[in-house]
């Protein structure tokens, strides 16, 4: 069976009642591994839902991800508040895989559209707070060595990435995800910071620091001095 009909057959087993649900992640966008899982998101109008589950089904791992409405609205404003919309992508970049009232075609395109229109604009305190860290990690790197060194640089390059593209107007990630971020915003704007941030953070040399400076340098440059944080306690 395919992907797609061992999720559909799940669904209709498990979840006879559903008004809609997607097949959504890597076995859609089609880079998924051998060890990918089926990311299934249902539409409910009560309980079970909200709940997530993780499972094996048809010899596939499976994340279900079982919602109500208000649920799905809740969670995807969870992903504009990060700035990674995982919720709007399981739904809006996937396969319906049932839809019994319009409601899987219409929250699909609901979804579609707030990963196309982006995050929110940082705030100048984003900002600042994001260009002073950043300038912490580099001055700690400028002296360290070794697995010190590895360790700084494995969170630099994440910050910095997340400054590149949320600065910019563009959806964020974590792990491999912020990685095809970054390569992504380098397909649209003819840019090579995924190779320079991965190459950075491989080398022994100025490199990382380099290229995080270049980063930097479009949102002010590095913050240290006159940096302030208010506490909200």
């Amino acid at each position: 069976m395919s992907p797609v009909d061992v999720a559909r057959r799940l669904v209709e087993e498990e979840f006879p009642g559903a008004r809609a649900a997607w097949l959504g992640g890597s076995v859609v966008r089609g880079d998924a591994s051998p060890t990918s899982d089926l990311d299934i998101t249902v539409l409910l109008d009560g309980p079970p839902a909200p709940m997530r589950k993780s499972l094996v089904y048809g010899g596939w791992p499976v994340e279900l991800f079982v919602h109500t409405e208000k649920s799905l609205a809740y969670f995807s404003g969870k992903d504009q508040e990060r700035r990674q919309p995982t919720m709007m992508r399981l739904v809006g970049e996937s396969v319906v895989l049932l839809d019994t009232d319009g409601s899987g075609v219409r929250l699909q395109e609901s979804c579609r559209a707030e990963v196309a229109a982006g995050p929110t604009p940082l705030s100048a305190a984003e900002l600042d707070l994001l260009r002073y860290t950043i300038t912490n990690l580099l001055d700690d790197m400028s002296d360290a060595s070794g697995d010190e060194r590895t360790a700084i640089a494995s969170v630099l390059w994440q910050d910095a990435a997340r400054l590149l593209l949320t600065g910019a107007h563009h959806w964020s990630g974590t792990g491999k995800g912020l990685l095809r971020e970054v390569v992504a915003y380098d397909s649209t704007h003819g840019t090579d910071h995924a190779q320079a941030l991965m190459q950075g953070v491989r080398a022994e040399d100025d490199s990382l620091a380099e290229e995080v400076d270049r980063i930097l340098a479009a949102y002010g440059g590095r913050l240290f001095d006159g940096f302030e944080l208010a506490a909200d306690v």
